[in-house]
């Protein structure tokens, strides 16, 4: 295979909610982390061992605004995107590392209101009106063939 992939799916809850920095000239980023399980049994003890998984996500611009109005603390979400490491240095001058999801597609699966609501009664529109909120900012594709 020629070149390389970096590519991650991940489907989780939203452990916080999310965090806007706004720069000069309108654009925008938003980050939040998501939390991911993976359940196991002890075959020693029998027992149920369930593992927490945390990423940190960084949606920008539009799809950063539309995550800030719409999710919440513990909304389960799709996301895709690329893993990115990010260095700085510490107040005490010591180097700092952080691995990121930068995210280039999502979609919002429940809200915390739907996983508490006594009837499942779910409202399609909000998910249909951000589909098309999202298609309109999206560039053109092109009329080729393949």
């Amino acid at each position: 295979m020629a070149g390389t992939i970096n590519k991650v799916i991940l489907i989780g809850h939203l452990g916080d909610e999310v965090k806007m920095h706004y720069f000069e000239g309108g654009n925008s980023i938003g980050r939040f982390p998501i939390a991911t399980n993976e359940t196991y049994t002890n075959k020693q003890t029998g027992e149920k061992v369930t593992t927490t998984e945390w990423h940190n996500i960084v949606v920008r611009n539009k799809l950063a605004e539309i995550c800030e109005k719409y999710l919440s603390k513990g909304d389960k979400v799709y996301v895709e995107g690329r893993i990115k490491t990010r260095q700085w240095e510490g107040e005490d001058g010591t180097k700092r590392y952080t691995t990121e999801i930068h995210v280039v597609d999502m979609t919002f699966l429940t809200t915390k209101n739907e996983l508490n609501a006594p009837a499942p009664q779910m409202d399609a529109k909000p998910l249909e009106s951000l589909s098309q909120e999202i298609a309109k900012n999206e560039p053109e594709e092109d009329d080729l063939p393949f």
